[in-house]
């Protein structure tokens, strides 16, 4: 029986580093999968950046990205880049919970609440509110990704990402990289942490930890069985 997974990311892009492989498997499975993003990505960069088609390049990249993974399903929230701890979290949430009331997800993926750009701080949080264990909430499982550049950048020990739960991606690792490389403009050459070669390091060094090819990891917020 297939799933509702829904992704929260902040930016274009942080789908498919935090978890683009298990988004593929996911679609292989079955599963349907929604994708909500929080900003555009681009907006902190100043208004030369959206004059001179910045925006309309990264969202070409995303729908190019979306199409390598299999998704059709995705929603732009459009706020600020880079300064979403300028927006009462009250907004933030309630711009979200329709989305969860629509999809009735079973699983959600988000960001780590200790990363190093607020904006995935801020999505965090949100994320945590609106799906909140009422009754009647469709959400039994929340998994937290991890975001090269951000989330291995973060203070040490004020809020460490420890995974304790993994995918097994070996298969979808190509799937992953190709998604990844129609984000060039915001990928780095190595050595850099959000370069394609590390990222491809990362996913084998998570896989080889439990001896398979490639993984994904996560932390653990809540599963319901």
């Amino acid at each position: 029986m297939s799933k509702r997974i829904l992704v929260v990311a902040s930016h274009t892009d942080d789908e498919v580093l935090g978890c683009g492989g298990t988004i593929a498997r996911h679609i292989a499975e079955g599963d349907i999968v929604h994708i909500v993003f929080m900003a555009d990505g681009v907006g902190s960069r100043g208004r030369d950046s959206i004059q001179s088609g910045a925006l309309q390049i990264r969202n070409q990249a995303r729908n190019e990205a979306l199409c390598i993974l299999g998704v059709t399903n995705f929603y732009d929230l459009e706020f600020p880049d880079n300064r979403m701890d300028s927006v009462p979290l009250l907004e933030v949430v309630q711009a979200l919970e329709p989305i969860i009331e629509h999809v009735q997800p079973v699983r959600v993926y988000t960001h780590h609440y200790g990363d190093l750009n607020v904006d995935h701080r801020i999505t965090h949080q949100a994320v945590m509110t609106a799906c909140r264990p009422i009754p009647g909430c469709s959400v039994r499982e929340i998994l937290l990704f991890e975001v090269m550049s951000s989330t291995e950048w973060a203070t040490p020990g004020i809020a460490t990402f420890v995974p304790n739960s993994y995918v097994d991606i070996s298969d979808y690792l190509p799937k992953k990289l190709e998604a990844l490389a129609a984000y060039h403009m915001e990928m780095r050459e190595s050595p850099h942490a959000r370069s394609i070669k590390n990222l491809e390091y990362l996913s084998r060094h998570r896989g080889n930890c439990l001896g398979i090819n490639a993984a994904e990891a996560f932390m653990v917020v809540r599963i319901i069985e």
